[in-house]
């Protein structure tokens, strides 16, 4: 067994202490052994005036967007999607998503991020990409049905279960693997209930949008009589195991059916604000007891990826909804981030502790910014960027040290990801 010492910094235990302690892994088992006053390890990460906490787990994004970012700004999600980004999307290659795939993870690890979920295509290139990067994600193929016929929509589907079954358990595990059709706006219903009873079937749970926005819920009421999450139950698609993104519009009952089915929500605030969607109600979401997660969505909608971003977004919006200075408080925001995230995707991380996953972010806290430190976790959640993450560990594994890349070469990275960027705007245009 070889052992890793984070040592000489604070830790942030899982019920929102900190303390000053010490962090032993089992780098081999890719697990915490002890937090405290521990052994000394093989191998040491310094972490002098340093927090270490969960990895960060970006729950919703489609990583390969990256290549999009700043590619098709201020519209509304429907033109958004239907004049720029489809098309744009309908030019992409396996090369480009796997180009784009490693600009989001030199981006997600830089800020501390050790698990994400991923709706996409040519999802092999990003099993591949993660693989190589060391992170954990939840993986899926994105299916939307709108425009094919009835062969190619069954084939999308079928895309999307196959890739499930062969990748789930990839890259030593730290692949899981979703069915993942887009919305139910845009994959047809009857195609959706079978494949949904077949991914049951074969254990895969379900990713998908929903309530994004009000022109998405008011079709799916004038067709089917009922609301959009009522539907989704009806076909089978509201599991413990399920998670779905956004979740702006629902009502009293939605938030009640979700807590019922223990179906998660992760929220994306920065995208739904630039896209006008909404606000979520985190607050009511979290009372009534659903597991709420948050994630980036595309870095074409946001436009980055920093989750630390995201926590000072969930805080901050999730109060204006509320009409409360109390609602979705820090600890609730890192929660969130972590826990949250964690639980949502099926990973045992999210926490400090004997026994979870060692995917950690180890926080500097030696800046002006957060000079001085009256409360760690209100840094966390309103103050801490990105860019102070000094190290980032994942199964144990060291991603990040001392700020420098150590599993990914980011010069050549963010070039190719820029070749494939302006090469993809060429041929879409």
């Amino acid at each position: 067994m070889t052992t890793l010492e984070i040592t000489g910094g604070r830790v942030l235990r899982p019920d929102f202490s900190v303390e000053r302690a010490d962090v032993l892994v089992d780098q081999d088992a890719g697990e915490i052994l002890d937090v405290g006053d521990v052994p000394e390890g093989d191998e040491t990460l310094d972490a002098a005036d340093c927090l270490v906490m969960p990895g960060l787990v970006n729950a919703h994004t489609h990583a390969a967007m990256t290549l999009l970012r700043g590619y098709a700004d201020d519209k509304p999600l429907d033109a958004w999607l239907q004049e720029d980004i489809w098309p744009a999307e309908a030019e992409l290659t396996a090369a480009d998503v796997r180009a784009g795939t490693e600009l989001a993870l030199v981006e997600m690890i830089r800020g501390g991020v050790t698990a994400f979920a991923d709706m996409y295509f040519e999802e092999p290139a990003v099993a591949d990409a993660v693989a190589d990067a060391g992170v954990r994600a939840r993986l899926g193929h994105g299916v939307v049905t709108v425009g094919k016929d009835d062969e190619s929509a069954r084939a999308d589907n079928e895309e999307s279960l196959d890739f499930a079954r062969e990748y789930d358990g990839y890259a030593d595990g730290r692949v899981k693997t979703v069915y993942a059709p887009h919305s139910l706006t845009t994959v047809d219903d009857a195609l959706l209930a079978e494949f949904t009873a077949e991914a049951r079937g074969a254990g895969v749970p379900l990713h998908f949008h929903a309530n994004e926005t009000a022109g998405e819920v008011e079709p799916i009421v004038e067709s089917e009589g009922e609301r959009p999450l009522a539907h989704a139950d009806d076909l089978g698609m509201l599991t413990e195991d399920d998670f779905l993104a956004h979740g702006v519009h629902v009502d009293g009952e939605e938030i009640d059916l979700l807590a019922a089915r223990g179906t998660a929500v992760v929220h994306c605030p920065a995208s739904n604000m630039k896209l006008a969607s909404g606000m979520a109600p985190v607050q009511r979401l979290r009372e009534a007891g659903v597991t709420v997660a948050l994630g980036t969505d595309g870095a074409a909608s946001n436009n980055d990826l920093d989750v630390f971003d995201e926590l000072r977004d969930a805080a901050m919006l999730g109060k204006l909804a509320a009409e409360d200075a109390a609602a979705v408080p820090a600890e609730a925001a890192v929660e969130m981030a972590t826990a949250g995230g964690a639980d949502a995707l099926g990973f045992d991380s999210g926490r400090v502790e004997a026994g979870a996953n060692a995917d950690l972010a180890v926080v500097d806290f030696d800046a002006p910014h957060l000079t001085p430190v009256h409360d760690h976790v209100s840094h966390l959640a309103y103050a801490v960027r990105g860019s102070d993450v000094r190290h980032t560990v994942c199964d144990g594994r060291v991603l990040m040290e001392d700020r420098d890349l150590v599993t990914l070469d980011e010069a050549e990275i963010r070039g190719r990801a820029a070749d494939r960027a302006a090469d993809l705007a060429e041929r879409a245009d």
